[in-house]
């Protein structure tokens, strides 16, 4: 099975160099920090297929990324949790980059841990992780710009200076 996986990943990798316009989504896939060959391949596979002129709320929505509330009358109000309700293949491929990010990226790391100053449980600002890369990646293609890790979270002085 691991031969096979990594016959279709060259495969794929030599598709990807033959195309000029995958092969610059691809470079701009793997210039954020978490984002190897891998999680770029799953990415391009699932997010290219997607209409062109889909928001960036709708691509999380399409990623089942987007909160859903639980209320029933009255008196049931649920906590809100992620609808997961999309594409579980961009969740997938998305999970272990934010992992990767939040513990590489300065950045991501500070919005990591400024999520979990505020309550948040370690799964849930992971979950927020994914969602905002998936946020950065769709303002990457749509403009044509790499990565810009100051964008994706301002670290505050406060930190900064410790």
């Amino acid at each position: 099975m691991e031969k096979r996986i990594d016959t279709l990943a060259g495969e794929a990798l030599a598709l990807i160099d033959q195309h000029p316009e995958l092969q610059r989504i691809f470079d701009l896939l793997t210039g954020i920090k978490g984002i190897a060959h891998t999680s770029a391949i799953a990415l391009m596979g699932e997010l290219l297929l997607l209409p062109p002129n889909l928001s960036h709320r709708e691509w999380v929505k399409f990623a089942g990324l987007d909160p859903k509330a639980f209320e029933s009358g009255k008196s049931v109000h649920k906590k809100m949790r992620l609808s997961k309700a999309g594409n579980r293949h961009i969740r997938s491929a998305l999970y272990m980059p934010a992992l990767s990010a939040k513990q590489h990226d300065p950045h991501v790391r500070a919005y990591f841990q400024h999520l979990i100053d505020n309550g948040k449980k370690p799964l849930q600002a992971v979950c927020a992780v994914m969602r905002k890369l998936l946020h950065a990646i769709h303002g990457m293609l749509k403009h044509n710009q790499p990565f810009d890790n100051t964008r994706f979270y301002a670290i505050p002085e406060s930190i900064i200076a410790e």
